[in-house]
């Protein structure tokens, strides 16, 4: 049965931290345990912040284009898309729709051709359910009317094939037609008239949208689209609002969220925050069990003062307690530093690293190749708090083997020499 700390116990042990030693070695590498804790635990706590603010851009940059969550038909194909919008819509969670066609063309102008998803798209619609119109760099969504057969492109798919604003591209969609010549594939004309960065290369370099009703004429859809995108309150509630849906509409349509579609992206960010978070617990562990040589050392050098308390009445759960004070306080110390320099830190890294790499003359993160110039930082209390928790832990678990060996102090032994 474990007994709590007593006010002598308690006493003792602070006296002990703050006592000057007669091994100045001893005070030593009671400072480097200290400091090697708080490295560690402030490390921990910039590095997860900063892959949370990693995960957090990505995530919405590829949900600035992509969807929470679409409903889509079978063969690509969706009938009578206003009911099933009417509906999707009624659901609480979603805030906004918008339908589109979705379909693969080749891109030419001047010998150049490049593949790209085509989008269809309404333009007062897609505003509801994504950040294309903010993320243009010339031009306007609202440029895309209906019959005037405009195109809005990525400006990485821009680059590609060197046009601005005004030049005409032509458009190869690959359903072709049957004529006495054999399949053609539909050709049309299209002028650009917008240009969009949304930071994510995958949509800059092969994203081309266009009108939905321009799109339902070259790929001869008719009435029909691909499907309708939604827009939800909760981003993180998409699987459940699918699987609503779903239970809703049946086996008609196929509703998928954003989970489901960059899974595998998502999940090697996780994989790899939380093997960051091993290793560098590893730096706190090694700082933590420099502990059990500060308070061997300690034990050692206190050898007459536990014979005298022993021998005053002290009884050896007392001295085990006296020898763990010490040394949690040694612990709780560095994580308390390490927790506010972290804080501190992870808070201010927009304004450090720029003062780095101007001291330096380097850049991490240059524009010309990452999309993410500068390091994001989400700091969380969740993780700061279980950073701190096993700080304390492993500080704890180290104090336990030397306070163990204080308490099996024979008096007699350690005071024959004195």
């Amino acid at each position: 049965m474990a007994y709590p700390v007593s006010p002598f116990e308690l006493f003792v042990g602070l006296r002990y931290t703050r006592a000057k030693r007669r091994n100045h070695f001893i005070s030593f590498i009671s400072l480097v345990s200290m400091l090697g804790i708080a490295l560690g635990v402030a490390a921990l706590i910039v590095v997860l912040s900063v892959m949370n603010g990693f995960q957090k851009e990505l995530r919405t940059r590829i949900l600035g284009v992509a969807a929470h969550a679409q409903i889509s038909g079978p063969n690509n194909s969706l009938a009578d898309w206003q009911s099933v919008d009417a509906v999707a819509t009624k659901h609480p969670q979603v805030l906004g729709s918008a339908p589109y066609i979705m379909a693969q063309g080749l891109l030419s102008y001047d010998q150049v051709v490049q593949g790209s998803v085509v989008r269809g798209i309404l333009p007062e619609r897609e505003t509801q359910v994504s950040d294309l119109g903010d993320k243009m760099k010339v031009g306007r969504l609202e440029n895309l009317r209906a019959g005037e057969f405009n195109i809005v492109l990525g400006a990485e798919l821009a680059r590609t094939l060197s046009v601005s604003m005004g030049d005409k591209v032509v458009l190869i969609a690959p359903q072709g037609r049957v004529t006495p010549a054999g399949i053609m594939p539909r050709v049309k004309q299209f002028t650009v008239a917008g240009i969009f960065e949304a930071g994510m290369y995958e949509y800059d370099a092969g994203l081309a949208l266009i009108h939905m009703e321009d799109a339902a004429k070259l790929y001869s859809m008719g009435s029909r689209i691909s499907g309708v995108r939604l827009k939800l309150a909760d981003m993180y509630q998409a699987p459940q609002v699918a699987r609503e849906l779903s239970a809703h509409f049946g086996d008609d349509v196929y509703i998928s969220d954003w989970t489901r579609q960059h899974a595998n992206f998502f999940r090697a960010i996780q994989i790899e925050k939380n093997v960051m978070f091993i290793i560098l617990l590893l730096i706190v562990a090694v700082a933590a069990f420099n502990i059990v040589s500060t308070l061997v050392m300690a034990v050692t050098d206190k050898q007459p003062d536990i014979a005298i308390l022993r021998t005053l009445g002290a009884s050896p759960a007392s001295i085990m307690k006296i020898f763990i004070v010490q040394g949690t306080l040694i612990g709780v110390i560095g994580t308390l530093i390490g927790v506010a320099g972290g804080v501190v830190l992870a808070l201010n890294i927009d304004v450090v690293v720029p003062a780095i790499e101007r001291l330096f003359g380097v850049h991490f993160l240059a524009k010309e190749v990452y999309y993410i110039s500068e390091l994001p930082s989400d700091l969380q209390s969740r993780d700061v708090g279980v950073i701190a928790s096993v700080s304390f832990v492993l500080t704890l678990l180290a104090t336990l083997y030397p306070s163990w060996r204080a308490s099996k102090t024979n008096p007699a032994e350690a005071l024959r020499y004195e």
